[in-house]
This record gives C-alpha cells, structure tokens and sequence, in this order.
C-alpha cells in the first residue's frame, strides 16, 4: 500500500511540474517574437515527452501487477527463498542458479506468459534489469492473447 501512494504522490508532482513547464512555454509562445516562439515550442516538447513516458511506466506496471496477482491466484508464483547476504543483497550464485531454472523452463514452453513472468523476476533478481522489463512485455503481450512485435529473441544471460 506504501509503495502505492508514494507512486502516486510521485506521478501526481510530475504531473504538477509538466503542468507548469508547459504554461511557461505557452507563455513563451505568446510572446510572439521567433527567438521565445521556438523556445516554446521545445519546451512545451518537454511535458509532453514526461506525459508519455509516464504513462507508458504506469500501464506496464499495472500489467505487471495483474499478472503477478493472477499468477498468485493461481499458486504459480516462485517462492523467494534465495540466498542473500548480510546486507539483504541476493546471492549471485543463487540467482545464477534460479535463473537457469526459469531460463530452461521458459525454452521448454515459450507461449506460456506465466513462464515468461517468472524469468522476467529471475532477470530482475539476477540485476539485469533491461532483460527483465522485456521478458516482462513479452509475458504480458502474451497474457493479452497477441504476440508482441519485439520478441525478446534466444533467452540468455550475459
């Protein structure tokens, strides 16, 4: 629930900021002389750019979000009982060896989303976070019954 309203209270000040951005550079462009025109204009780029990219981060959340309490629902969700160090870090060689798990059953049936969801956390796990926000779309493109143009391709890590 915490983790919730913080993203909310996040969002809810971009949101405010990208507002104010953007009537600065309306006020720019009102100006009318070409100099605070075109400064403006790439100004007002700016919120709009934030506005996507926020919306973008919030809908792949939310489907990340739905998949993990359908997977739950299901009782397919792997349990985290990886190693970690003194400091709370997960153990490189207990992710190595979780991600080989996921990696080889994810080979074994490639249409399964629930497969792909969990290699996404075991990407997450093993710190390689690019990898796993793509295993992550390719799980949700499945679960929506499509299958998402940029496949993640051949699972490896490197």
């Amino acid at each position: 629930m915490r983790d919730r309203l913080v993203l909310a209270l996040l969002s809810g000040a971009l949101l405010v900021y990208f507002g104010l951005v953007g009537h600065r550079g309306a006020l720019l462009v009102a100006e009318g002389t070409w100099v605070a025109v075109s400064l403006g204009l790439a100004v007002l780029v700016l919120p709009l750019l934030g506005t996507w990219f926020l919306w973008r981060s919030l809908r792949f959340v939310l489907a990340a979000n739905r998949l993990a309490r359908e997977l739950d629902a299901e009782g397919g969700l792997a349990v985290d009982d990886l190693a970690r160090t003194p400091s709370g870090r997960i153990d490189r060689a207990a992710a190595d060896a979780a991600f080989a798990a996921r990696r080889a059953e994810a080979e074994a049936r490639p249409e399964d989303w629930r497969c792909w969801f969990r290699l996404a956390v075991a990407y997450h796990d093993a710190g390689d976070t690019p990898r796993a926000r793509r295993a992550m779309q390719h799980a949700i493109g499945l679960r929506a019954g499509r299958r998402p143009a940029a496949s993640p391709g051949r699972v490896s890590r490197g």
